[in-house]
């Protein structure tokens, strides 16, 4: 039957029903979107909860290297005596008034000079009785951190590489450039005086 052939009573009851179905259907609509936008804000608050929880339950990485009690950071002048360090090489303690300039070097330097340069944030770089190929590694990295990074023989190591910041150190057995270099970029200016760059 058209609409045209209902009576005005019937017409408008139509209209009625058809304005009731509309207003159940956005109702309806208005619904999902609630049900919707919550459980997603619930999803959303769920996943960072477990993020933050899964974060927190992380063991702490393991920083490279071995910490030993600052002695201090006393100038001395040259060639004066003083207690014993207590590392080798040392990490802290009695030094020269003047530092060494940052870069590498062939011959050894003495350790109450290169102590100073830790006290500035530098890293220092010794080794003894490693190979060529072993050497021009550690020089690589010297020069590649030239204004933080001093590299150097030194004969009284008990290890054939250390990696020496202010009160850290790490040893190796051979030139791991990037163990090295996450050394560096970790223990640089962790001292006293942040001068490295």
């Amino acid at each position: 039957m058209e609409q045209n052939q209902l009576t005005k009573q019937e017409r408008r009851e139509l209209r009625q029903q058809e304005k009731q179905q509309f207003q159940i259907s956005q109702q309806r609509k208005r619904s999902v979107k609630k049900i919707t936008t919550w459980t997603i804000v619930i999803l959303i608050i769920g996943a960072s909860g477990y993020g933050l929880y899964y974060l927190a339950s992380q063991p702490e990485k393991p920083r490279p290297g071995e910490s030993f009690p600052i002695l201090g950071q006393e100038h001395i002048s040259v060639g004066a005596s003083h207690p014993a360090y207590n590392s080798n090489p040392p990490t802290s303690g009695w030094h020269y008034a003047q530092p060494a300039d940052w870069g590498v070097y062939q011959n050894e330097l003495p350790d109450e000079q290169l102590i100073h340069n830790l006290e500035h944030g530098g890293i220092w770089i010794s080794y003894q009785g490693i190979s060529d190929e072993q050497k021009s590694i550690l020089e690589e990295i010297g020069k590649a951190n030239r204004q933080s990074v001093i590299v150097s023989p030194r004969s009284t190591n008990n290890d054939k590489i250390v990696v020496a910041s202010w009160g850290k150190m790490m040893k190796l057995e051979t030139a791991d450039k990037a163990l090295i270099q996450k050394y560096i970029m970790q223990y640089k200016n962790q001292s006293p005086e942040k001068l490295a760059r």
